[in-house]
């Protein structure tokens, strides 16, 4: 574990000691039969139990939803930062994309769409680390921002794989 933490964040590792410590400390171990800190101080973490009565709280609010064959449902998108997906970005971003037709039931949550409904993603290029390359098409327009006593030339970029609407300013 401690060599996953070393890899994962390189330089600042002794940064994260501490988490890993509890980490450790708290996960169940199979030579002792329970958690070292439960070896050692004689009574469990109360981190299962906190994570227990959070868990309780949501599915008072949390129902069971079984579709049946031909009905339309929305599907949830969570937007990242920095990620423009189904033509907007921001704040007004979608939340739920659809309706999509159910045409088969496979398992007990699982159900299959309409094909013709899939989101293409042939258009844009993504390498391996989920990156692609943004190339810019043209130039729409100009300005300047006063910024105290500093003027800032912006420009109006069009990228590829964006409508006119996602135009950005660029400096």
């Amino acid at each position: 574990m401690l060599r996953a933490c070393v890899l994962e964040f390189k330089g600042s590792w002794d940064e994260y000691i501490a988490l890993m410590e509890f980490a450790y400390n708290n996960q169940n171990h199979s030579s002792i039969g329970m958690a070292p800190y439960e070896a050692l101080y004689g009574r469990k973490c109360r981190l299962k139990a906190a994570q227990d009565r959070q868990k309780s709280y949501v599915d008072q609010h949390r129902r069971e939803m079984e579709y049946e064959v031909g009905e339309k449902v929305f599907f949830r998108v969570s937007p990242w930062k920095g990620i423009l997906r189904f033509g907007k970005k921001g704040k007004l971003s979608p939340c739920y994309i659809g309706p999509y037709e159910i045409l088969e039931k496979i398992g007990p949550l699982a159900y299959r769409s309409n094909p013709s409904h899939i989101l293409r993603d042939d258009l844009v290029e993504v390498a391996d680390n989920l990156t692609y390359v943004e190339e810019s098409v043209r130039i729409v327009g100009y300005k300047e921002e006063q910024l105290r006593n500093r003027v800032i030339l912006l420009i109006k970029v069009l990228w590829n794989n964006h409508s006119s609407q996602e135009a950005t300013w660029e400096t």
